[in-house]
């Protein structure tokens, strides 16, 4: 079997095909695997650490706000439309791939697009909770939609055959055990707190736990691991300036990226973090407990829409960042782990919502598209 993946611009896009493709492999070693992303995308890179082919095109999307310089780039989007369904087209005609899977992303569009009129049969993945635009547009043109959440049907069209598998979740994560990470961590048994922005951090959300951090130093109930992120120089400057010394506090563990994720979340009691679509569904694999900050910085605000499924489930908190503040954060955390039958429930309810077997219900997806043709 030939299968082409695409899906490119954000990791959200490009871990799910990543390990659509490696689940897919595991099933069937002779399968022969393509990817196709955007020229310049961090799935250049992804892709090829992972062992997979890539091939490119050249897209991008277009500026809203409609200012003169933004207005040229709209016109090279356009041209570059065209250019990208000719490149797609060569790409297809010479992998001539037995199915096409996308995961979004700007690249995804002119690819399934393009398959789609060749007559291969396509589907694509949503990670989001809010279907991005590339999803829409191309809904009507697949054999199915796979959702990553039941709340995403509401916004597609009853003709578009949709079905709920979940997002894949890394085997690392599901293996960790709590007490062992622990263990390795070397924690006590006071109650940990893990908090991060993301690999490039979130200024915003450093703000607020500069202060969480501090307050919490003068207490020193709990144990905290914060990843601020490599873009952030300032954050270790303003925690100081709010009195924390880190040689007071032990407890508290401050890491510009964090490279054991996987120990670190099963080590967790609460998690602070955004909202991005593989996050949660992390954070849900493992039954945690979390105080979600959305990022308001993204497309179609899809990251409120997916901290939404999670709190209208009694499975996470919110905290919107334009009520984003250090004393707000703290007094959260603080209510939230003095409260032992909040913090069981709340980690109870993302358990229910995980769907622990979406690497096998894809790989069925996309065996019954090839079937079908």
């Amino acid at each position: 079997m030939k299968v082409l993946f695409t899906g490119g611009g954000t990791a959200g896009h490009i871990n799910p095909a990543l390990a659509a493709a490696g689940y897919l492999k595991q099933r069937e070693p002779d399968a022969q695997i393509l990817y196709v992303g955007n020229k310049g995308g961090m799935e250049e890179r992804l892709v090829a650490n992972a062992g997979y082919e890539i091939r490119t095109v050249t897209i991008s999307g277009f500026q809203r706000k409609l200012t003169p310089k933004n207005l040229a780039r709209n016109a090279q989007t356009v041209v570059r439309m065209f250019t990208a369904s000719a490149e797609a087209k060569k790409i297809l005609r010479e992998f001539a791939p037995d199915v096409c899977v996308g995961t979004g992303g700007y690249v995804s569009g002119p690819v399934i697009r393009e398959a789609a009129k060749l007559g291969i049969p396509c589907v694509i993945h949503e990670s989001n909770a809010y279907p991005g635009v590339t999803t829409k547009m191309l809904a009507k043109s697949v054999r199915t939609v796979m959702l990553a959440v039941p709340d995403a049907r509401k916004y597609f069209d009853d003709s578009v055959n949709c079905t709920v598998t979940g997002n894949p979740v890394r085997g690392e994560v599901l293996a960790a055990e709590r007490e062992a990470s622990r263990k390795a961590l070397g924690l006590d048994e006071r109650p940990l707190i893990l908090s991060f922005g993301g690999s490039l951090g979130a200024s915003a959300l450093n703000r607020a736990a500069a202060y969480m951090l501090a307050e919490s130093g003068k207490e020193k109930r709990f144990q905290h691991i914060h990843g601020y992120g490599q873009h952030d120089e300032k954050f270790l400057e303003e925690l100081q300036e709010l009195g924390f010394r880190q040689e007071e506090n032990p407890q508290i563990r401050l890491l510009e990226y964090i490279d054991n994720m996987p120990q670190c979340l099963s080590a967790a009691d609460l998690v602070i973090g955004r909202a991005g679509a593989m996050t949660l569904s992390e954070i849900e694999a493992k039954s945690k407990a979390s105080i979600l900050i959305p990022s308001p910085n993204v497309a179609e605000n899809h990251q409120f829409h997916n901290a939404m499924a999670l709190v209208r489930r009694g499975a996470a908190e919110i905290i919107e960042e334009k009520d984003l503040s250090g004393e707000s954060l703290w007094k959260k955390v603080t209510k939230i782990v003095s409260d032992p039958q909040r913090l069981r429930s709340l980690g109870e309810n993302a358990g229910k919502m995980e769907i622990l077997d979406a690497n096998e219900r894809i790989y069925r997806v996309i065996r019954a598209a090839v079937k079908q043709n």
